[in-house]
């Protein structure tokens, strides 16, 4: 690396060539996140991470960056658009019982890969210019606290439904940090722009936002379809509707997302219909068409036997007809039997 650099004209040269790799928008962290790590233990305490616990893993790593990368000195925080306004809006989807709903960023390729890809770009710009320097790229993938990160690096602020928000762009974008050993000079921190506003604590179908920046994740519909792997709670299965991965409510209401700008990245863009596709079309998937289907997708990491529980749920909220009660009482002598109970359940609530 060189010596003497102007760090305050490699910054600014950074985010120009973030824009070029295909980001909208990149800003420069610090690595005290000590406020941060408050919050996480408070967290953890109450036991609102479930069964993530990974999430207690690697101590106080995740916000102590220089632990988790010897040498950091700052961070490089970047965002990307995923939204497409083309698509049939979600919440229209959630109001027609026998659609799936699935969160906006799962429609297209995993989102891990394609930041990865720019990110590593990025980092070839950089030491295009200046030489090797000390680096490390992570997408969602490590111990690490990105939206506080990125609120640090100016990028937004982390609203009352704890998802990062950017007064011109909303929420529908994705977080990728690199950690590294250059000293750039820090952006200053996003402030608070969600005033009195309570929409998202409001509209929360099973009431997850416990407190203003407070997610139980336990109640939270994202977390019961995706990370949860065993049966989902009898209490929130009707709450779940038709939202069988994910759940993008909370983003729905909020009044800063008429500020949502469409992604420019292809690879972001629905497939195999899933923007706007029947419960009983994806039901009836077989596991090797799950697994094709979902190849390079989000949605394979939770699994055929989650996929099909979250299915189930869905068909028994949706609007009774012999068609799915068939499809439901097929599936009964193959199914495992955590899927088992939770079609009986649906046959059952398709019954009342």
């Amino acid at each position: 690396m060189q010596q003497n650099l102007d760090y305050q004209q490699l910054k600014k040269q950074i985010k120009a060539w973030a824009l070029e790799v295909g980001f909208q928008q990149a800003g420069i962290s610090d690595i005290d996140l000590s406020e941060a790590g408050v919050y996480l233990n408070s967290w953890l305490e109450k036991n609102y991470h479930g069964q993530m616990e990974y999430m207690q893993r690697h101590g106080d790593k995740r916000y102590h960056p220089e632990q988790l990368v010897p040498d950091t000195l700052s961070i490089i925080s970047v965002r990307l658009d995923y939204m497409q306004s083309k698509l049939t809006p979600y919440e229209t989807l959630t109001k027609q019982p026998n659609k799936a709903a699935i969160s906006r960023y799962a429609l297209g390729r995993d989102y891990h890969k394609v930041l990865r890809k720019k990110l590593k770009k990025l980092t070839e710009k950089i030491a295009t210019a200046i030489g090797p320097f000390g680096h490390r790229v992570f997408t969602d993938s490590a111990p690490v606290m990105e939206k506080a990160i990125a609120e640090k690096a100016g990028l937004g602020w982390i609203g009352k439904h704890s998802n990062l928000l950017n007064s011109k762009a909303g929420s529908y974008f994705f977080l990728g940090e690199i950690y590294t050993d250059l000293p750039l000079p820090p952006d200053r921190k996003q402030s608070f722009h969600c005033g009195s506003c309570t929409q998202c604590i409001q509209d929360c179908p099973t009431d997850a936002i416990v407190a203003p920046f407070q997610v139980d994740a336990r109640r939270c519909i994202s977390y019961l379809t995706i990370e949860n792997k065993g049966p989902i709670p009898i209490e929130f299965r009707q709450a779940m509707g038709n939202r069988i991965y994910g759940c993008d409510d909370c983003q729905v209401v909020c009044p800063w997302n008429k500020f949502t700008q469409d992604t420019q990245e292809q690879d972001f863009s629905p497939r195999h219909q899933l923007d706007d596709i029947d419960l009983l079309t994806l039901f009836t998937w077989t596991e090797d068409e799950f697994l094709s289907k979902t190849e390079g997708s989000p949605i394979r990491r939770i699994g055929y036997q989650a996929w099909q529980r979250n299915l189930a749920v869905g068909l028994g909220n949706a609007k009774s007809s012999e068609e799915i009660i068939q499809a439901l009482k097929d599936k009964l002598n193959t199914a495992s039997p955590m899927v088992k109970e939770h079609i009986q359940w649906a046959l059952k609530q398709l019954s009342t």
